[in-house]
């Protein structure tokens, strides 16, 4: 794709300065990536090993022949878990890790006995945190709380013990050496390499990456990182006062602003500088005691314990990101959904309003014997189909306003609204319909002033609603009450029944659309919209609706609007 784009003369021949430096940043990412899936990945691998264990034997042991820091075992976890591709590969891998590591201890001056021991110890903590890992933390991913605690436990807290054990146990044959000091000592310093490197391995994906490609990341990136190996400096080298906790508000600040890489880069340079600062004398970890193996745990201790938990916060606060995305991204198709299910049903409305009125017309015409002489069953007939048909055409109406109501096309007019005034309209209404028949309805005031701010049209099609629910679904108790009283700063308008009444479950489920609550077959008419409508009315006008209700006992549908 990119050659044929080159070589078409009606394309311009150079990319703009901001698209090439973005090709020239994901091309940079891709490629530190694509490192762990090069063949030359365990080559290189085992050349950093060599290097590191040269390194740690010469300038980080504390405990006799035990270092404080092991660097070597955190990036094989880390590359061996990024890399791996079947049996045949993980054995090639650690054929070249075990060579790297025995070559590092022999440049370092151990004895081939030494060398081979250790070796062999390395290479079983090595391959025991991978096989943990990939058992208990398969997806390696660090972004989560479970993934980044599953991986540290396992890898880093657990793997190590064999192999301190055995080498605590083999050097006290050896030399005499404590084994206490040995096993914690290589316990803590080999978990403290895996904890930290291979966290920091593990975190260089792609996403990470791509978060720090610009210029002005970059550059605050690189802000933070000075201001951290400043403080870093200043604490763990320069000064010997216990002002450790000082780290701990940068490491936070790299948790918010770069997530699980800033603070697995973070706790890379905090431990070589906690740890080093140690091996040099210098620091405050001085207080320990002229032990320099006193001095490296503590150093030890504090990144583990006081450091490492920042890993976790940058994880969750990761976590919360990819959840806010991904509800972010259900918003948008709920409402793509909604807005095409207004149009669905507002389209549907029109298409049956024109018909309906042509055979609610025919009906008429037929019914009065305006078409020819009709019989008495004729008669029945023809006024059966005009209120079935005006039932559709309620339906249609009900239909378009839900649409309108929920695209946001419906507008109301807030204006001082007299509320007795409104129920009076609406009791005088309601007597009228055939359901209502012997029932009593009646309108209680409770004190002066019962002024609203509302659209008196909706306010009054709000509560014709309600009153209809009640004779149709009430009407049993024989009586139906439109109460208005003052409440708070606004007006209360309740429709009250001595119906059966609702229950909880129930409630719970009235104001949603097309739910007739388990009443599809019964007698009494009706569609699931009215209340759903309702709803959404009495919202646009600023208000709020609900129900107070106890089976056997009716139910009191209630309307909060602002008072005038």
């Amino acid at each position: 794709m990119i050659m044929s784009r080159a070589l078409d003369p009606s394309q311009p021949v150079a990319a703009p300065p901001a698209a090439a430096r973005s090709r020239g940043d994901a091309i940079a990412v891709n490629s530190a990536v694509a490192f762990f899936r090069e063949p030359l990945a365990p080559i290189f691998t085992a050349m950093t090993v060599l290097v590191l264990v040269v390194l740690g034997i010469e300038f980080a042991r504390t405990a006799g022949l035990v270092a404080a820091l092991w660097g070597a075992g955190g990036v094989a976890v880390a590359v061996w878990l990024r890399s791996a591709r079947g049996p045949s590969y993980d054995l090639c891998f650690a054929g070249l890790l075990a060579t790297g590591i025995a070559a590092g201890e022999l440049l370092a001056g151990n004895s081939y006995a030494l060398s081979a021991l250790f070796t062999a110890v390395n290479m079983l903590e090595i391959g025991t945190a991978v096989l943990l890992a990939r058992r208990f933390a398969p997806t390696l991913n660090l972004a989560t709380v479970d993934g980044a605690c599953r991986f540290l436990l396992s890898a880093a807290v657990i793997a190590p013990i064999p192999a301190a054990a055995i080498a605590a146990g083999a050097l006290q044959l050896i030399d005499g050496s404590s084994v206490l000091h040995t096993f914690q000592t290589w316990w803590f310093g080999h978990a403290l390499g895996i904890a930290v490197i291979s966290s920091f391995g593990l975190s260089l994906t792609r996403r990470h990456l791509i978060a720090v490609r610009h210029p002005l990341r970059a550059a605050e990136a690189a802000i933070l990182l000075g201001l951290l190996v400043a403080v870093c400096i200043g604490v763990f080298v320069q000064s010997r006062v216990q002002v450790a906790f000082v780290v701990i508000p940068v490491l936070i600040l790299f948790a918010v602003r770069f997530r699980v890489l800033g603070v697995a880069t973070a706790l890379v340079i905090v431990t070589l500088t906690a740890v080093g600062g140690a091996m040099m004398g210098r620091g405050p970890f001085l207080s320990a005691g002229p032990n320099l193996a006193d001095q490296a745990l503590l150093a030890q201790l504090m990144v583990l314990f006081g450091c490492m938990p920042i890993l976790l916060v940058a994880s969750l606060l990761e976590e919360r990101d990819r959840l806010s995305d991904r509800a972010k991204a259900g918003q948008v198709r709920a409402e793509r959904a909604s807005e095409a299910k207004s149009r669905l049903l507002a389209n549907v409305a029109h298409e049956i309003k024109s018909p309906v009125g042509g055979v609610i017309g025919i009906g008429e015409l037929w019914k009065t014997g305006q078409l020819g002489p009709v019989t008495e069953t004729q008669a029945e007939m023809a006024e059966m189909l005009v209120k079935t048909a005006r039932q559709v055409e309620a339906l249609s109406h009900d239909l378009l306003d839900m649409a309108r109501a929920e695209s946001g096309a419906v507008k109301v007019e807030l204006r001082p609204t007299d509320i007795p005034g409104v129920l009076e309209d609406v009791r005088r209404a309601t007597l009228l319909r055939p359901e209502a028949e012997g029932l009593r309805l009646h309108v209680v005031s409770e004190g002066d002033g019962l002024i609203a701010l509302a659209d008196s049209q909706r306010l009054t099609q709000v509560i014709c609603n309600l009153a209809s629910n009640a004779v149709k679904y009430g009407g049993s108790g024989g009586l139906v009450v439109f109460r208005a009283s003052k409440v708070y700063d606004g007006v209360r308008i309740e429709v009250i029944d001595r119906g059966p009444g609702l229950s909880p479950e129930k409630q719970a489920q009235l104001f949603e659309p097309f739910n007739r609550l388990g009443l599809e077959r019964s007698t009494v008419e009706g569609h699931g919209i009215g209340l759903a409508l309702a709803k959404r009315l009495v919202e646009l006008q600023g208000g709020t609706i609900g129900v107070v209700s106890t089976p056997g006992e009716g139910a009191a549908f209630w309307v909060e609007l602002p008072a005038a």
